[in-house]
């Protein structure tokens, strides 16, 4: 039996991902202090789903910026389609400004392996497996790759984690930002389900555990929902249905990922998109089944 999944007014095409679980381990802090005359540093680190490691490090005193994004493979790939089926060489990382007056790589490093992944896992965090989601660290110049790589080995020398430091080092040739649907998410969606099971128990672990670094985020915006028309209002606010054969995507044969037009959050690949009769964009299944909510409707 195949199962119709019909969904009204409220896609705009574009991705999902999904994130691993919370991870806390009594990880000490690297024994030397990295040195720079500089006012600001950056330092690109992937562990999963860029949004865990963002949510992360944008509750981080110190840090000015969080940026989800890929490093790793060339520019003419590093788009989220290309990136997510795992052979374009990117891993989903995130770019951390930060001001070295107020926070060091260290301890920069310290978060990054006691809460915001599981380092000794390399290619799979919590449900995410592929090369795209490894545990990785980038690096811009030789004496933070040195600097890195002799903190992983203080871990290893002193059995932190039951087994060895899996992440890798790799020489950071460029950063590619993510398409603007991924930047913010878990702050723009708190209460979306992947993002309550898998990203709000790592910000958590970093208020427990590192207090003295953690801060409230005060950027969190509202949904904007002023730029519906009235038809997108009805179905995503008033519980409506468009009619049949008269909507914007039923008939749609362009491919990529339909995402709600309030959250973002990606809901059908065209994929999976087949031609139900009904006037309606029909899926035989969601991206992530934990995206939806299914009620019948008589």
């Amino acid at each position: 039996m195949r199962l119709i999944l019909m969904i009204c007014g409220v896609f705009v095409m574009a991705v999902f991902c999904s994130l691993g679980s919370s991870h806390a381990v009594a990880v000490p802090a690297p024994t030397t202090q990295f040195t720079t005359d500089k006012e600001k540093e950056t330092i690109v680190l992937g562990g999963g789903c860029f949004w865990g490691i963002q949510a992360v490090f944008q509750h981080v005193k110190g840090v000015e910026s969080a940026v989800s994004g890929y490093a790793g493979g060339a520019a003419a790939t590093a788009n989220y389609r290309q990136v997510s089926g795992g052979d374009t060489g990117h891993a989903e990382v995130v770019q951390i400004t930060y001001d070295p007056a107020r926070i060091h790589l260290g301890q920069i490093l310290q978060i990054f392996f006691a809460v915001a992944h599981d380092p000794t896992q390399l290619n799979h965090q919590g449900p995410d497996m592929g090369t795209q989601y490894r545990s990785s660290v980038f690096t811009d110049r030789p004496e933070q790759r040195d600097y890195v790589a002799a903190y992983i080995a203080e871990l290893n020398a002193a059995h932190v984690f039951d087994k060895p430091v899996a992440t890798t080092l790799e020489n950071l040739n460029a950063f590619y930002p993510a398409e603007d649907y991924h930047q913010d998410y878990a702050r723009l969606h708190p209460d979306q389900p992947y993002i309550a099971i898998h990203d709000a128990p790592k910000v958590k672990a970093l208020q427990k555990n590192f207090p003295q670094f953690y801060q409230d985020d005060h950027k969190k915006e509202e949904k904007d929902v002023s730029k519906l028309n009235e038809m997108q209002k009805y179905v995503t606010q008033g519980n409506g249905t468009e009619p049949p054969f008269r909507n914007a995507f039923w008939d749609n044969h362009a491919e990529g990922i339909y995402v709600d037009i309030v959250s973002g959050e990606p809901l059908f690949s065209s994929t999976d998109k087949f031609d139900s009769g009904s006037g309606w964009p029909s899926f035989t299944k969601p991206i992530q089944k934990v995206q939806l909510v299914e009620n019948v409707d008589i």
